[in-house]
């Protein structure tokens, strides 16, 4: 389902832990992290796609977070035509993501990487709020950038120390990583796999 401009319908989850840490998570069999996303179905809303991304990547059902807030507009990137089928050149242009911000009220043992037959990570932690950015493949950063920047005011304050909230929660200027963070503290799940 694209829309006339030829971007595809998407929801992208920023998921905070009570320590206001984000989930990021290791997309199968890549050394790229990202935030779950993923396609808005036809007649679904943003928030019933965002629910079922968020149960099929993460395994986490509605009752084990609270929605705390959702970006205003559309966010757009344009993919590089070499990451696009041949077929679909010419119609499709990237994707068009609402972004939601959620707080786990559940546990992290309540999440389950293999929740469905097509899992999307291979790996996952906990990272500061703003995350490396330089580990996000490059056409989509600029949207994340947004989506965290445009959020961050609703992050909660919960008396937690992290440096990156003391006196705002604006973006440090120096928090972009040169190399993407180490993986050994991963939580790394083995299973089936796919290619996307």
């Amino acid at each position: 389902m694209l829309d006339r401009d030829g971007f595809r319908p998407n929801v992208g989850i920023i998921l905070l832990n009570q320590k206001n840490q984000v989930f990021w998570g290791k997309r199968l069999r890549t050394h790229s992290w990202q935030f779950p996303q993923g396609g808005i179905k036809h007649g679904e809303t943003p928030e019933q796609a965002m629910f079922r991304e968020l149960h099929e990547e993460v395994g986490l059902s509605s009752e084990a977070v609270r929605v705390i807030a959702r970006t205003r507009d559309w966010l757009r990137y344009e993919v590089p035509d070499h990451f696009i089928r041949r077929e679909a050149r010419g119609h499709y242009r990237g994707q068009k993501q609402i972004w939601f911000l959620l707080q786990l009220i559940g546990r992290d043992s309540d999440m389950n990487l293999r929740a469905t037959d097509h899992p999307e990570f291979d790996a996952w932690r906990w990272n500061d709020y703003w995350v490396p950015l330089d580990a996000v493949i490059e056409f989509k950063r600029n949207v994340y950038e947004v989506a965290l920047t445009e959020l961050a005011r609703f992050i909660p304050k919960n008396g937690v120390s992290n440096r990156y909230l003391r006196g705002g929660a604006g973006r440090p200027h120096s928090t972009r990583s040169q190399e993407p963070d180490p993986e050994p503290d991963a939580n790394v799940e083995s299973g089936p796999t796919r290619s996307d």
